[in-house]
């Protein structure tokens, strides 16, 4: 619920070819009018300073991202459109789209019953978006409807799936592990799946720390580049 900073692991698994790995971390902070996330990334498998992509984004009602990457000339982030939100993220098949989640604020929605999800019963609905999302030119997997599961003890969101217009499904993710720091239960590890190429992207929390101190300037996007807070060592607990 507070301020909080999250170290995590990308694990990209191709159906065919080699798995690429990807590090980074988070600074979270929630609000009146939505949490805002800093995100910042890392391809090990690439050299130079452009293998550092940087994503700020504020959720709520009028969800809005930025998009900065460390090779880019200027510290000026750019602003994403709703067509932007599709792309990539590092080449993996994560997407702001995924990230910002905007389909759990969608007004149209069809409550379809309870549902099992990995052994817990799950409330079902689908999700229409308020108007047609951007078409894709490039591939992108762009949902026409959002199938989201919330677990029906503790109506957090076990499961969502991407659903095109047929109603099959494009992508998923699932919640995989939680785990318990002090009083607060943290997510330890989700799946991503591309239903068309069958790949599988893993995200997994290796450690955290939870009841900082932020700076409100670390959320703005006029200081995407400025460097960041150090999280105090005695505050971080690997999960």
């Amino acid at each position: 619920p507070g301020p909080h900073w999250l170290r995590f692991e990308l694990r990209v698994m191709p159906r065919r070819g080699p798995e690429r790995k990807l590090t980074g971390h988070l600074f979270g902070q929630g609000g009146g009018d939505g949490a805002a996330t800093k995100l910042t990334s890392t391809d090990t498998a690439v050299t130079g300073a452009s293998n550092t992509e940087m994503l700020l984004w504020r959720s709520g009602a009028e969800a809005t991202a930025w998009q900065w990457n460390a090779g880019q000339r200027g510290e000026t982030p750019r602003q994403l459109d709703l067509s932007a939100l599709f792309d990539p993220l590092q080449q993996t098949d994560l997407t702001p789209f995924d990230l910002l989640m905007p389909f759990l604020r969608w007004p149209d929605f069809v409550y379809e019953g309870v549902a099992n999800v990995r052994g817990r019963p799950a409330h079902a609905f689908l999700l229409y978006p308020p108007a047609p999302l951007p078409a894709p030119v490039r591939g992108e997997l762009v949902p026409a409807a959002v199938r989201v599961f919330l677990d029906t003890q503790f109506s957090a969101m076990t499961q969502a799936e991407w659903l095109d217009a047929a109603g099959a499904t494009l992508k998923s993710f699932t919640v995989l592990d939680l785990k318990k720091t002090g009083d607060q239960w943290m997510v330890k590890s989700i799946d991503l799946r591309n239903h068309t190429t069958r790949a599988k992207t893993r995200f997994s929390v290796l450690a955290v720390a939870t009841g900082l101190e932020l700076p409100r300037w670390l959320f703005q996007p006029e200081h995407i580049a400025t460097p960041e807070p150090e999280v105090p060592a005695e505050r971080i607990e690997r999960l």
